[in-house]
């Protein structure tokens, strides 16, 4: 049995986002934005997944919306490329959906809250260890809420690193899900546990798939291959830019045969060199660095 990897469009939505999907979504939200509380009993999924229609490739991804039983509406974004001004556009999405409830005429009182919850494949909060971060409107100094109508949660995958065996809560086993879906081979027993999850597993199995869904899913992976790769390169190029300007400025003319070497780095071991070259003192403070990648 294979399953599909649950962080393109089409996946996402399909699982998460169909008819059948009500349970399914519950679960996660609960996990998710209610830290496993079992908080919400129903919702309503907004422009439910059809699986007639092919979905339309892009960079950003609006995966799926629904209203909540508390008559919250939670838009949920699935996006696996770390674009440019990825935060601004969540505060934009957000803050739209939220003016848009009003039509001409009608008051303020009829505003109902909203929740975007973001699930990043990259990371986005370097110096917060939190896998999920909560950020709504808090005063200053009292940090205490201006009112609880924006709501943004934000979930870093690659901050997750437990195995299946060290799944304890209900968040645990739907993120492993979506991380670990692709590598299985079977619904592990864990996992099976949460029908919810074991339902999700099922739509996302292979061999339910029809067709033109596989199509579908081929185009999405390849296309996110293809703008990870340029989105790499464009970090590559400015990151040589960054580090040979740099040491123009703090030891003059860059050697030819040491940018070599530095053009040869991979990207994380760039972003490690960008971290580490102002501190250096002389040219052979970075020749010494370089020595452990010749």
């Amino acid at each position: 049995m294979r399953f599909i990897s649950p962080k393109t469009d089409f996946a996402f939505k399909k699982i998460f986002g169909s008819n059948r999907s009500k349970k399914i979504l519950i679960s996660f939200l609960n996990a998710m934005v209610y830290e496993g509380k079992n908080t919400i009993k129903s919702l309503e999924i907004i422009d439910p997944y059809n699986p007639g229609s092919t979905s339309t490739l892009k960079d950003t991804y609006l995966d799926v919306r629904a209203v909540l039983d508390n008559g919250s509406t939670v838009i949920i974004e699935m996006q696996v490329l770390n674009v440019e001004a990825f935060e601004k556009r969540v505060i934009y999405n957000i803050a739209k959906a939220y003016a848009n409830q009003l039509d001409m005429g009608e008051q303020y009182t009829t505003l109902r809250p909203f929740i975007a919850l973001s699930i990043a494949d990259f990371l986005l909060f370097k110096n917060s260890s939190q896998m999920i971060n909560r950020f709504r409107l808090k005063e200053e100094k009292q940090l205490f809420n201006y009112r609880d109508e924006l709501t943004l949660i934000f979930i870093e995958l690659p901050k997750f690193n437990k195995e299946l065996s060290e799944l304890e809560t209900l968040s645990d086993k739907w993120i492993y899900f979506l991380k670990a879906a692709p590598s299985l081979e079977m619904i592990p027993e864990s996992l099976g546990a949460v029908p919810e999850i074991e339902e999700a597993l099922t739509i996302a199995s292979r061999a339910n798939l029809s067709h033109q869904e596989l199509e579908e899913l081929h185009k999405q992976e390849v296309f996110i291959g293809d703008r990870k790769g340029e989105i790499a390169l464009a970090k590559i190029e400015q990151n040589l830019k960054f580090i040979s300007l740099v040491i123009e400025q703090k030891f003059g003319a860059v050697n030819p045969e040491l940018m070599t070497t530095i053009e040869k780095l991979s990207l994380s071991e760039l972003e490690r060199l960008i971290e580490t070259i102002l501190t250096f003192q002389a040219m052979e403070d970075l020749e010494r660095w370089l020595d452990n990648f010749r």
